[in-house]
């Protein structure tokens, strides 16, 4: 059997796609046979340009080939983001030319990896299990309503129904996605499999809270218009006690804004991304964990894959967030505070509700372990070969005169 397998990110990457499709893979490299191939094609490390981390670009790991295309120098504009993607296309094209799959799997939230593996999948004549992490038509139309790229919506959209109508089975990371997938696609076989908790999330939970000189909200993670940290952090920073102070680790097409507007604000902390390991740490001192998303109907139906993140911890959760995370926060994880997005009288409303120490939220850290998922996941994947197997068997015995009637 030899799978392929497509990720824009993959470690030593620090995003969610990384963490989410190293996972998937090494779940399933557990589940095959010796003799049996995973093959990764994703990029050089290039999701910050503020955190560089080195990588072979073809490295063999039991029966797991990982092939790294190396991408010319860019940040997070969109015109970088499309030389960049072309890169990845051209190096996908050239490595799967001449080669045989038994299953194509591509994982994408910006839509384009959803169609390259469209393209292999047809043109290997093999099932395609796709992994939809963002709606990107939803997500180009709310956070570019006067941009001339707007005008490609169009065709966006016609590639979108070409991706989900190539594939056989269609995971999406949250429930909030089925409705939009259904129109494209009603007959579908959808899936829910969400992000979830890493080994290492979980260990940041220790029982204990950390105190320094001032009490620390805390956010780690991307700085784009996604979040909106531009929109909120100089209002709140600006108003706060003097008794706290705000830490951002990350990196992102946003952050030179965010830097401008806090330029004068000794209570806001920024720092370039860091390895997961030094992050555990910062969860340990922080007083709250704050997640934030922009104002804009495409986010009400995301399930970020910090939430999970968060929770795990056991610190107070502070969000300004709509829709699905809001609703999956109430329902799922304790002592978690809510307001609306870009709200800064809402943001101290929800911080004075917050009770400042750790929550054991052990059954939902059960719940959401990534390996649970990921084997759930993968057992998916994988009965689909096999019944594709079947199939051609079957195909081939009718042919042969030799099948059932």
């Amino acid at each position: 059997m030899r799978i392929l397998v497509l990720s824009f990110y993959f470690e030593p990457d620090l995003c969610a796609g990384s963490f989410r499709n190293t996972a998937l893979v090494r779940a399933l490299t557990g589940k095959l046979a010796d003799d049996d191939v995973v093959e990764v094609i994703t990029t050089a490390p290039n999701r910050y340009h503020s955190f560089s981390a080195s990588a072979p670009h073809n490295e063999s790991t039991g029966n797991t080939r990982v092939h790294r295309i190396p991408l010319p120098t860019h940040k997070s504009g969109i015109a970088d983001q499309a030389r960049a993607f072309m890169s990845y296309t051209r190096g996908v094209l050239r490595v799967t030319k001449n080669q045989s799959y038994d299953l194509v799997y591509a994982s994408s939230s910006r839509l384009m990896t959803a169609t390259l593996g469209a393209i292999v999948a047809r043109r290997q004549r093999v099932p395609l299990y796709l992994d939809i992490r963002d709606i990107f038509t939803e997500t180009i139309s709310d956070l570019f309503p006067l941009s001339p790229v707007r005008l490609l919506l169009p065709l966006f959209k016609y590639v979108e129904r070409f991706s989900i109508r190539s594939a056989v089975r269609v995971n999406l990371v949250s429930p909030g996605f089925i409705e939009h997938f259904r129109k494209i696609d009603s007959t579908k076989s959808y899936r829910v499999f969400t992000n979830g908790i890493d080994q290492l999330d979980d260990e940041c939970s220790d029982g204990q809270l950390y105190h320094s000189e001032y009490k620390e909200i805390l956010y780690a993670g991307n700085i784009g218009e996604g979040q909106g940290l531009h929109r909120i952090i100089p209002d709140i920073a600006s108003r706060l006690d003097p008794s706290w102070r705000i830490r951002i680790i990350g990196d992102g097409g946003r952050r030179s804004v965010l830097e401008e507007a806090v330029s004068g604000l000794d209570n806001v902390i920024l720092e370039a991304p860091v390895p997961r390991c030094q992050l555990v740490e910062h969860y340990q001192m922080a007083t709250v964990l704050f997640l934030h998303l922009n104002d804009y109907p495409a986010f009400q139906k995301v399930l970020p894959s910090k939430l999970f993140e968060y929770a795990a911890s056991g610190k107070p959760v502070l969000a300004g967030v709509r829709g699905q995370a809001a609703t999956f926060l109430r329902d799922n994880v304790e002592n978690t505070a809510i307001f609306p997005p870009c709200d800064a009288d809402g943001f101290f409303e929800a911080l004075d509700t917050l009770r400042l120490e750790n929550t054991p939220r052990g059954d939902f850290c059960d719940c959401y372990q990534r390996t649970r998922i990921t084997d759930e996941m993968v057992a998916d994947m994988l009965s689909l070969v096999e019944s594709n197997h079947r199939d051609l068997e079957l195909t081939v015995g009718k042919e042969s005169g030799t099948g059932s009637v």
